[in-house]
């Protein structure tokens, strides 16, 4: 098996500013792996907050025995065996499940979307993320989202109303939102959620502090609106402790290491009880097609990365009616590969 990646610097159409960080661009990595005649692609987003980079990623990869890769492909043996080489690191390693995850569609001539035992009558709507910024900017922001039927607003700050009535005085969509662990009491926090419940809010995003597991325990046992987990859950290892505390987790492959254990946390999610939203980083289509290969699995899905950025070097995902249009190509099913993008394969 080949291997040969390539550093990219992805920009946002605007600034992106959540609760506690602010950014315009997001380093990436292209990764293609070539065995038997097949290529697959995979995809590394390193949110600076997160804790990697280009040199971190390019580090790990170098690591890899590429040769012990081999079809049929033993995703779980490749996670353990990845997690081996580095305790930490999931965007790199979700690059190169990606890229496996492709190879083993095509290889098997089948979508990822049917191999994980996906519906595609099932695509959920997926949202717009608007981030935290000036009224004039979040209405700009709304006019971008024109395609969808969801946005998802990022809260956390002092002025969570303000935001929410400047984007209702542009648009009446359904909302999801992410406060990013921005709420500290535990009394204003429920006053608001009700105030957002009556606005039109679907669903809400770790509340409050990750560690705090009772305050986000108590919001959830009075909560109208599905609470979800986000920061307080990145891999399968983390789940045991979010029963009782959260209605429902938000999965994003980014974190999870991969589609395998993003389909592992699937299944562990349903035998809880728990929603499950499938979420993204700022992400080209190889990525977001990653996603949405599992989407139809969940209960909603924030898959916008493409839309939010303005140099995405492959073809926009399908999209009809606010929801994806699944591919019938084998494997993630990316298409416009840029002939530059991997100069020295």
């Amino acid at each position: 098996m080949l291997a040969v990646y390539t550093p990219y610097l992805l920009e946002l159409k605007h600034s992106f500013s959540i609760a506690k960080f602010s950014r315009t661009n997001t380093p990436i990595i292209l990764l293609k792996l070539s065995y038997e005649g097949y290529e697959g692609f995979g995809e590394a987003s390193m949110v600076p907050y997160m804790g990697e980079s280009i040199e971190t990623a390019g580090l790990f990869l170098q690591k890899v025995a590429w040769s012990r890769f081999k079809f049929p492909f033993d995703f779980e043996e490749i996670n353990e065996y990845l997690d081996g080489l580095g305790a930490y690191q999931p965007a790199v390693k979700a690059a190169i499940d990606i890229a496996l995850n492709d190879l083993n569609g095509k290889m098997l001539e089948k979508t990822c979307m049917s191999v994980y035992g996906s519906d595609p009558l099932k695509m959920p709507l997926t949202s717009y993320t608007i981030g935290i910024d000036t009224p004039e900017v979040m209405r700009e922001k709304v006019a971008y989202a024109k395609d969808f039927k969801v946005l998802k607003i990022k809260l956390g700050r002092d002025n969570d109303k303000e935001l929410i009535n400047t984007i209702r005085s542009v648009s009446d969509l359904p909302l999801y939102v992410d406060a990013n662990q921005g709420w500290t009491d535990k009394a204003q926090a429920i006053d608001m959620i009700y105030w957002l419940h009556d606005n039109g809010v679907l669903l809400i995003e770790q509340p409050m502090d990750k560690n705090d597991r009772e305050g986000n325990a108590w919001l959830t046992g009075r909560s109208p609106i599905p609470i979800l987990a986000d920061e307080a859950v990145q891999r399968l290892a983390d789940m045991d402790s979010l029963v009782g505390a959260y209605h429902g987790i938000n999965i994003k492959i980014m974190k999870s290491t991969g589609m395998y254990e993003a389909h592992q946390m699937i299944l562990k999610a349903r035998s809880f009880g728990m929603k499950i939203l499938i979420g993204c980083m700022s992400e080209t289509s190889c990525a977001t097609l990653a996603g949405i290969a599992l989407a139809p699995l969940c209960d909603w899905s924030d898959l916008d990365g493409p839309w939010l950025t303005t140099n995405n070097p492959f073809k926009d995902p399908k999209m009809s009616d606010g929801k994806y249009i699944p591919t019938t190509l084998p494997g993630l099913g990316l298409e416009g590969i840029p002939t530059t993008l991997f100069p020295y394969s």
